[in-house]
């Protein structure tokens, strides 16, 4: 483990904070400070809540001195992106629409992690209203790519990507409609879930796309990743989409490894344009897994080509209802770029968006019972080509941005659509010193299936310890 606090892995903080070597206000002051050092470069942090989080760690200092009974994350300092209510904090949804909002309740997820002992830093950057898998956001500055400040940070969990890479916290939320959490994590280099759609509460989350939004965690590891999402998952009766399934032990699940597992690699569409750099990395993180005990194996993968675009038509049809009044009332208060987004839904008709909610459980039930009768986890790239930099993506570059941005978009939107498990997971670096990251697919609750794949993979890999240029 390293000398260094803030280097530790959320499993390995925790672990320090049961043997006495560290209380959580030492941890959360070094972290504050960290936060406070770099936030200035790289715009993760919208809020830094320096007393509240003390409070709360001097607070599980308390309940651990005086022999308490602790959660599995007691005293670990984490941080939430800006569209997660807390009814003792503002949340701005990245926006000046709901800028000095103050909920009147707070998110379930949160609510989780407050009891299992987790201390909240902050307020993640994120792209206005997760309207965009950039992280530009024309309100309140783009955030940074820590390994290169001129490079995306992803979005629109971006601030949740950037800080868990610069090591400015342990884990943190975001939330993924088409993306969101997988696209930081590939940019950053590290690795993010988006779990099975109702898997994890949504009450208390800002909206975007109620058919397509999930709730999803970021960390540094397989096995953080594995706790955190053991705490955060389950039924929750304010959200009556949350699924009733019993919430597995991840950890011990992924303590199986590999061997005897088949890896597919898909035939179709997920591989197409990618670039020569990416492909290397990829290939190089399947034989790792082989060396393991995976069988790797083409399969055929149906009617991949379709799904994007009917993400599309759900989401855009959501977002541009849930906006409807603040786009009459107050336009100005949108950015251009987001304006347009959320007014795409005009432009679709009704039958469309709802042949497409049709349609959603018949091509699941075929992608599950086609692709999984020919390996057990489906292989793919999160991203096809290398991380862009923020100035071409940015709206001022002209038509030459919206390739490079359905290029993000284009193996991530599929499986929000499926609403199936996805993992991202750091598989190296390409010619321009940014990560790659391969998406780990899943039947539907096969989350410790995944993790378990992706802890395999980093006990014989050390992606997940390279620390980046500007932390």
């Amino acid at each position: 483990m390293s000398r260094e606090p803030a280097h530790w892995t959320l499993i390995g903080a925790h672990a320090a904070l049961e043997r006495g070597e560290v209380s959580s206000v030492e941890l959360t002051r070094e972290l504050l400070a960290r936060a406070h050092r770099l936030n200035p470069a790289l715009n993760c942090y919208l809020r830094i809540d320096d007393e509240a989080a003390l409070a709360e760690a001097a607070a599980a200092d308390a309940a651990r001195a005086a022999g308490r009974p602790l959660g599995p994350l007691h005293g670990v300092p984490f941080a939430s992106k800006d569209m997660y209510y807390d009814a003792a904090r503002v949340t701005n949804c990245g926006s000046r629409v709901r800028q000095g909002y103050r909920p009147g309740r707070t998110a379930t997820v949160l609510e989780r992690l407050r009891a299992a002992g987790a201390v909240n830093l902050g307020a993640l950057n994120m792209t206005e209203f997760a309207l965009g898998p950039t992280g530009h956001n024309a309100h309140w500055g783009a955030c940074r790519n820590p390994w290169n400040l001129a490079h995306v940070a992803g979005g629109s969990s971006s601030g949740s990507g950037a800080a868990v890479a610069a090591r400015l916290a342990y884990a943190s939320l975001g939330s993924d409609t088409g993306g969101s959490v997988r696209i930081p994590a590939a940019v950053n280099g590290v690795i993010g879930l988006k779990p099975t759609y109702s898997r994890v509460s949504r009450a208390g989350m800002m909206r975007l796309s109620p058919n397509m939004d999930h709730a999803g965690p970021l960390a540094r590891t397989a096995r953080d990743c594995a706790r955190l999402l053991r705490v955060i998952a389950g039924h929750d009766p304010l959200d009556p989409t949350s699924s009733r399934r019993a919430v597995p032990d991840y950890e011990a699940e992924i303590e199986q490894g590999v061997a005897g597992l088949t890896i597919g690699v898909p035939r179709q569409y997920y591989f197409e344009n990618v670039a020569p750099d990416v492909k290397a990395a990829l290939d190089a993180a399947l034989r790792a897994l082989a060396s393991l005990g995976a069988r790797v194996v083409d399969v055929d993968v149906p009617e991949s080509e379709h799904l994007t675009e009917l993400s599309r038509v759900v989401v855009y049809s959501e977002a541009t209802a849930l906006h409807a009044h603040w786009l009459r009332t107050r336009p100005e208060d949108y950015s251009a770029q987001v304006r347009v987004r959320a007014s795409t839904g005009l432009a679709i008709p009704a039958a469309a968006y709802l042949e497409a909610l049709q349609l959603r459980p018949l091509l699941l039930r075929r992608f599950v019972e086609r692709v999984y009768r020919q390996c057990d986890v489906l292989y793919t790239p999160t991203l096809v080509q290398p991380v862009p930099t923020l100035a071409e993506t940015d709206v001022g570059s002209g038509a030459s941005m919206w390739p490079i941005i359905a290029a993000l978009v284009q193996n991530t939107a599929p499986f929000n659509y499926l609403g199936v498990p996805v993992l991202s997971v750091p598989v190296g670096f390409t010619r321009n010193g940014l990560p790659a990251s391969c998406q780990l697919v899943g039947r539907p609750f096969a989350e410790g299936l995944l993790l378990r794949v992706a802890a395999a993979y980093q006990s014989v890999t050390d992606w997940h310890d390279r620390v980046p240029a500007n932390a």
